[in-house]
């Protein structure tokens, strides 16, 4: 699967992690939501978990997650994670920030074009007088917000069927069904859209805030690469997120599409990019994705019955811009893409085989070759629980296990290899936004300011989910340090 390079070489420009804490949201996670139907009880004890955004701020793989942190800092800081918080922890890392649940519902507020949320406007007045001026909220959103609504007017539509927005015990808002007879438009998937919706734009705004002035309208092609299904009941998953955020971020010449292949669906979209920026179609492709309401809570289960803090109450989200080759930004290398194809079994030894030895032969390249991988970076305080074991730890023990075969380490060496070319666990579990793009800040840190020549990016994708097909799926792509100067082709 050569490819041809006919224009300039692609780059990342930029990249942006967010995290937005919505411990209120929790109840409205698939899991939480199904489970306190059956027991109403349950929401009592979910609330008494909960965290302060205090804890969350100094929870250190959420610090790593918007780049406060290196990754590699975890294996050696204190275990269990949520019983040792970071001294002097900040909102604000390198790739982006950690945003406060009111500034959470203000940007759900203004994402909402077609009045469907209702916020309490002595609660909005507050929240947009204390909101952190550098983002991700502007000054056009004021606008978009309006005036908010009374208690009773609230009060009313929550008897009419919308869902209640709380803080707390309080219920600051609702937000109201967009048809009553259509599940694809009911109140709850309004809710998870909306803030998919909004989480991107976050990301997406401050993404192109680490570039030039002017860039949000050199934006050519956007693509939402999130799990969520906007459309309604004749086509549930028709679309339009990319360009619903592009619009939020101004970026008002470019088009674009949601690209849905589950976790692997960031992978599929970087690639994707990069060919248009490759063969000339496009200067600049901006990848987006939005956050997973319906996964808040997933795990709550394992979290209460280790006396745990409730750890998926953040919603993630993540930017990046793709550019023309600038001389300096990491190269998005499409001699070396792994894809697993149709005929390809399910094991992890063939998906491995397929998304990650195949395309490193391709090349030359031995997998000890490679600085650092990344994968499913799912943070096991999350998983181990509920009994889902170390995700990463595990995956990058089968690659160590792949090197042993292909002769390139020693089977005794499985340990070192991990901590040397592996990465700990950092990122909520929330499918798309855990899968390997996590680590995209750092890399682009690391292979311009550090001591990292190549990452190699790799997903998997769980397709039988969808009851489709009993597939799977997998994609990679490798990243490399840029040599320059950047080669000028085209106008």
């Amino acid at each position: 699967m050569r490819v041809p390079l006919t224009g300039t070489p692609a780059v990342i420009k930029a990249a942006s992690l967010f995290l937005f804490h919505t411990p209120d949201l929790v109840r409205y996670g698939s899991k939480p939501r199904r489970e306190v139907e059956k027991d109403p009880e349950l929401l009592g004890r979910i609330t008494q978990r909960l965290r302060t955004f205090e804890e969350t701020i100094a929870y250190a793989p959420n610090q790593v997650f918007v780049g406060g942190m290196a990754p590699e800092s975890l294996w050696d800081h204190p275990e269990p994670w949520f019983r040792s918080p970071v001294d002097r922890a900040e909102e604000w890392g390198k790739d982006g920030r950690i945003v406060p649940q009111a500034e959470f519902y203000l940007l759900l507020k203004a994402s909402d074009d077609f009045k469907l949320v209702d916020l309490d406007e002595d609660f909005m007045r507050s929240a947009w007088e204390v909101r952190d001026q550098r983002g991700p909220l502007v000054e056009d959103d004021r606008e978009r917000i309006g005036e908010g609504s009374s208690p009773g007017d609230i009060a009313e539509a929550i008897d009419d069927g919308a869902l209640p927005l709380y803080m707390g015990s309080d219920i600051i808002g609702c937000i109201k069904p967009a048809h009553s007879e259509d599940p694809a438009l009911d109140a709850a998937t309004m809710l998870e859209n909306l803030a998919a919706k909004a989480t991107a734009t976050a990301a997406l705004r401050h993404a192109l805030s680490l570039l030039p002035e002017g860039t949000a309208g050199a934006i050519d092609y956007l693509m939402g690469c999130g799990e969520e299904a906007a459309g309604d009941r004749y086509q549930r998953g028709g679309g339009g997120l990319a360009k619903a955020v592009g619009q939020m971020a101004g970026c008002l010449e470019a088009t674009g599409s949601d690209i849905k292949a589950f976790c692997c669906a960031p992978n599929h979209s970087i690639v994707l990019g990069s060919g248009m920026i490759a063969s000339g179609l496009f200067r600049n492709v901006a990848v987006i994705a939005g956050g997973a309401l319906s996964k808040l809570g997933m795990k709550h289960a394992g979290h209460l019955k280790n006396e745990m803090p409730i750890l998926e109450d953040v919603l993630g989200s993540v930017a990046l811009v793709l550019g023309q080759d600038d001389g300096r930004a990491p190269l998005v290398d499409l001699t070396c893409v792994g894809k697993h194809p149709i005929r390809a079994g399910a094991s992890q030894k063939e998906i491995l085989g397929a998304v990650v030895c195949e395309p490193l032969d391709r090349v030359g390249m031995k997998i000890v070759d490679v600085d650092r991988f990344a994968t499913e970076l799912h943070n096991p305080e999350l998983t181990i629980p509920q009994g889902g074991g170390d995700v990463p730890l595990n995956n990058y023990r089968m690659l160590a296990g792949m090197a042993a075969l292909r002769h390139e380490i020693d089977p005794s060496g499985v340990g070192d290899f991990v901590r040397e070319h592996g990465l700990p666990g950092f990122s909520p579990t929330q499918g798309h936004i855990a899968s390997a793009v996590p680590f995209l800040g750092h890399a682009v840190r690391g292979l311009t300011e550090g001591n990292l020549h190549t990452a190699f990016f790799y997903a998997k994708g769980s397709f039988f989910l969808g009851r489709m097909t009993s597939l799977s799926d997998g994609f990679s792509f490798l990243l490399r340090r840029n040599r320059g100067p950047a080669l000028k082709k085209g106008g």
